[in-house]
Parts: C-alpha cells; sequence; structure tokens
C-alpha cells in the first residue's frame, strides 16, 4: 500500500523530465506484470513500425511497477493516477498519445472518456471477457459506455467476442494472445545459467514457478519423497525471506538458495530456491517437468506458457477457471491440475517414471504455443493500416 501510494507521486515529475510537449507518443497501459509482458511483442512492434514515437507505459500494481520501472525497452514507466476526471485530463495532457493500448483488461471511465473528448483512438488487446462481468449485467449500462470509446476490441477467444456481440459491438477481432510471441520468442535467446547448468547435470529437473505458500504445501511431500536422480528448483513468485526460511526448514532434502550458490558445490544439492527476481524465464529451459504457481490458491495463475514454449508437460493447482489457456492445454493433454497432495504426488512419480509419457505431454505443450503465435502481427497490421 506504501508504494501504491508513495509511487503516484512522483508521475508528473517523471513524465515531465522524459516526455517533452513536441514528442510523439503511444501510451500502454497495464495492470500489472502479466500484463506487461503480453504488451511487450507489441511494444516491440511499434518501435519498429513507428520508430519516431516514445513509448510509455503505465501500471496500476506496485509489483509490476517496481520491477519494469527501468526497463529500457520503453521512454517511460510511471503509476497510473487514480481514475478521476482531474487525473485523467492532467495526465492525457503530459503524455499527449497518438494511440492508447490497454493490455487485457481495467477499464478506467474518466481516462477512456479523456481520450475519447481528445479523438485519440483506443484499443484492447489479448482481451477477455466473461459473462459475470458488470458490463453484460441489466445494471451494467455505465460500463457500456466505456466500451464504447474503444475503437477496435482484439480479443483471445470466441467467447469473449460473442459476449460482446451480445452487447452490441461489433468491432471485434479473435487475434489470440500476444503472450504466445512473447514466450516463443524466448526459445530463440540464450538462456543458458552456469549455475543451473551445474546444479541439474543429468538428474531430472522440476521447476516450480511463481509459487506462493498454498502450492508449497502441494509440493513438499513429493519434494521429501522424490528420487534421488529428481532436483527441484523452486522460484517463489514473492521473495520474502521468513517465508522461504519457513518453507526450507520444511525440506527434508539438501537445500541451498541462489545468494549461497558462489559458497558451495551446488551438484551435491537436490533442491535450489531461487531468491531473486528476473531469472525465472530462463530456468524454465532446464525443466522436464513445470509446476506453476498460483492456481493452488485465488491468488491467480501464473504464465504456463512460459515452460509450455519449451516443450514440458505442466503441472497446476484446481483454480484455473479464468485462464482459458490453461484450459485449452489441459483438454489437449498438455498440462494437468491437481486439487490436493495426493494428486500432485500421483502426476509427478508418473511424469517422473514414465519417460514417454513425459515426452508426449510436453511435446503437446511445445506445439500448442507454436500453433497459437501471431496475435501481434494481426494487431500490428491494423494499427499500420489505420494510422496512415
Amino acid at each position: 500500500m506504501k508504494l501504491f501510494v508513495n509511487g503516484r507521486k512522483d508521475v508528473f515529475k517523471i513524465l515531465q523530465q522524459k516526455i517533452s510537449p513536441t514528442d510523439k507518443t503511444i501510451w500502454f497501459h497495464c495492470a500489472s506484470l502479466g500484463e506487461f509482458e503480453q504488451g511487450v511483442p507489441i511494444m516491440k512492434a511499434m518501435k519498429k513500425l513507428k520508430p519516431d514515437n516514445k513509448i510509455v507505459v503505465s501500471f496500476f500494481s506496485p509489483s509490476g511497477f517496481e520491477i519494469k520501472k527501468n526497463t529500457p525497452l520503453v521512454d517511460a514507466v510511471v503509476f497510473l493516477p487514480m481514475d478521476t476526471q482531474l487525473n485523467a485530463k492532467k495526465f492525457i495532457t503530459a503524455i499527449h498519445p497518438s494511440l492508447a493500448i490497454f493490455v487485457k483488461y481495467e477499464f478506467w471511465p474518466n481516462y477512456l472518456f479523456e481520450l475519447q473528448r481528445k479523438n485519440i483512438p483506443i484499443l484492447l488487446v489479448s482481451g477477455v471477457f466473461r459473462e459475470n462481468q458488470i458490463f453484460f449485467k441489466p445494471y451494467g449500462g455505465f460500463m457500456r459506455k466505456t466500451l464504447a470509446t474503444f475503437e477496435h476490441f482484439f480479443v483471445q477467444d470466441e467467447n469473449s467476442e460473442a459476449l460482446l456481440h451480445s452487447i452490441g459491438f461489433k468491432n471485434v477481432s479473435v487475434s489470440g494472445d500476444t503472450r504466445f510471441d512473447r514466450v516463443s520468442q524466448q526459445i530463440e535467446i540464450d538462456n543458458s545459467l552456469k549455475f543451473a547448468d551445474a546444479f541439474k547435470g543429468n538428474s531430472i529437473c522440476i521447476v516450480c514457478g511463481s509459487t506462493w505458500p498454498e502450492d508449497e504445501a502441494l509440493l513438499i511431500e513429493y519434494i521429501n519423497s522424490a528420487p534421488e536422480n529428481v532436483k527441484f528448483i523452486i522460484a517463489p513468485h514473492k521473495i520474502e525471506s521468513d517465508k522461504i526460511a519457513y518453507f526450507k526448514e520444511k525440506i527434508v532434502k539438501k537445500t541451498i538458495l541462489h545468494s549461497q550458490k558462489d559458497e558451495v558445490n551446488t551438484a551435491e544439492y537436490s533442491v535450489l530456491i531461487i531468491d531473486y527476481i528476473g531469472l525465472l524465464s530462463k530456468l524454465y529451459s532446464y525443466a522436464d517437468i513445470a509446476y506453476v504457481g498460483g492456481a493452488a490458491g485465488k491468488t491467480g495463475l501464473h504464465n504456463i506458457l512460459e515452460p509450455a514454449t519449451f516443450g514440458v508437460p505442466i503441472v497446476i493447482g484446481k483454480n484455473y477457471d479464468e485462464f482459458p489457456e490453461a484450459i485449452r492445454l489441459q483438454d489437449l493433454a498438455g498440462l494437468f491440475s491437481v486439487k490436493n497432495a495426493s494428486e500432485c504426488n500421483e502426476i509427478l512419480n508418473k511424469l517422473v517414471k514414465d519417460t514417454n509419457f513425459r515426452n508426449k505431454t510436453g511435446m503437446i505443450a511445445g506445439h500448442f504455443v507454436n500453433k497459437n503465435t501471431g496475435a501481434t502481427q494481426k494487431i500490428v497490421n491494423y494499427i499500420d493500416t489505420f494510422s496512415k
């Protein structure tokens, strides 16, 4: 909450330093880090398509802002000031964008109405709509007016398209999810990490990414009873030393923290806990099996596409109904959802012991990513057409 409040105090100071009145700009708004990652392929494309434009990114969430505030990809990163008429006018005047791109969701009425008033086109990209949202309720008239400010909706699936059609919006394209394009680029770069090479050796490696305590409660029994040829790399979603220490105490196998890796021979350890931000996307390249956190509790499933692009089978918790990519990959049998520790043990045992099963399900995950790329190009083609 302190970051949420204090971070917004410097917004206009940052913009004054980085954006001049004569600059051409494109504005991306992202709720948090996940939405930023969805926006990255389009940001990169815009730098090529409109090299004379500066890119401004706003975040609602402190977690996204803190991690990406110094990214060299864009020209300015700020918190979005609270949604008031005064803030909206001041903010949009400060960045004077020629185009506003909202990623996935977040519909702030005052900002949207101010953009509309200034005739600035607004796009929604990688959008997902659900029947229980206020737009589709009898009392949702005001929020439906916010949707009317959008030039075009690029949505992830046919269900979202049908819902928008049901309330009269026809300016909709099913483009898919730009995260597929983002993660597919990951496989093309050098993902090697010397410490991970040394730790893994010839073992089967299970990478547990973005875990919360609820996920760790599911995993601990299997971690402690796994065969000797199985190693674990665990990257908690939050780097909090007390919680990491509490989890480490429950592990009976030899466990080392990333921050201690230079002091020991990591090959002698069975569990490596990553107490550092920014390595997970590369660490998934070392996975034979991936567990992706967030769905064991109510915090929200994290990015399953990051491990999928490396062609590894994926295990998640039970709460994933709002994540269409997880539902689709489970239907294809490249992802497995578990409700409790017993189910977690069962599927991990099967994936570890049955090499053919592991390879087949991993191949399904890899093909899933490959077949669903292309959303970015569809969006960029549209922008290129209407901006000429």
